[in-house]
């Protein structure tokens, strides 16, 4: 009873110092780490020219620290943009003629939708398919180039990432939309709140991908935020962007998942 009664203490002392300083607050919900069936195509060069600029909205994926370790996600796999961010593992299976030997597993991020084909009822992308249009360079680490499209396994990972989360503010003083990257951990960010130094804690809305809205003037306010990903777990960044913070500029949120 003192051990539950200490720990309840200590999740309390936790949230309230949430407030006030950066705290990692989780809930215990982890992601599905099972094997799953799907299968895989690619787009794109080798160089990952047409996979920039995707429906995540996280622009060029090399200055993003996204690389080519990068996939299109399948509509329901996409999840209306829920799922950006997210890291998954997959691996070519069943195919000898066009998986490679040995070739292990890839480790991607997502970062774009691949667009459903409602006139051909058995597109790979429409939904209910589970499907992975992958860079060049990831698929070729796994398949065959004249394979065309192999059938993988696929799991959700972790997210490994350098740095902490960043904030790219955009819009103007009636619109404010923020891109959240670089997110480690579960990876796709489910809930946004933004703080001005003179405001109470304001809830966004998703925009599109992981571009978060808000219609408050915020400017010449410091800002704080905190975000929740799909595991359920919260981290607030306090004081990401100072008084002086204007559009058009990447905050580092220093920390991450």
């Amino acid at each position: 009873m003192a051990s539950f009664k200490n720990s309840f203490a200590c999740l309390v002392l936790m949230a309230f110092l949430g407030v006030a300083r950066s705290d990692q607050i989780s809930f215990g919900e982890k992601i599905d780490s099972s094997w799953h069936d799907a299968h895989a195509t690619f787009y794109g060069d080798i160089k990952g020219g047409q996979t920039m600029m995707g429906a995540c909205g996280y622009g060029d994926l090399f200055k993003q620290g996204y690389g080519l370790q990068t996939a299109a996600l399948s509509t329901s796999l996409f999840n209306n943009g829920q799922t950006c961010g997210a890291c998954f593992e997959l691996k070519c299976v069943n195919d000898p003629q066009w998986c490679k030997n040995h070739a292990g597993t890839i480790k991607i991020t997502a970062t774009n939708l691949c667009p459903p084909n409602y006139g051909a009822p058995n597109a790979w992308c429409n939904p209910p398919q589970q499907h992975f249009d992958l860079s060049m360079p990831m698929f070729l680490t796994i398949a065959e180039y004249r394979a065309g499209i192999v059938p993988v396994k696929y799991r959700r990972i972790l997210c490994s990432k350098e740095g902490g989360v960043k904030f790219d503010i955009h819009g103007n003083p009636y619109w404010m939309l923020v891109l959240v990257r670089n997110v480690a951990g579960a990876g796709e960010v489910i809930n946004v709140r933004i703080k001005g130094s003179q405001t109470r804690w304001i809830q966004m809305s998703r925009n599109w991908g992981q571009n978060w809205q808000t219609g408050t003037d915020l400017v010449g306010q410091s800002l704080s935020f905190l975000v929740t990903t799909s595991d359920y777990k919260r981290l607030y960044f306090n004081d990401v962007a100072g008084s002086d913070w204007s559009f058009g500029q990447a905050y580092d949120g220093k920390i991450n998942f």
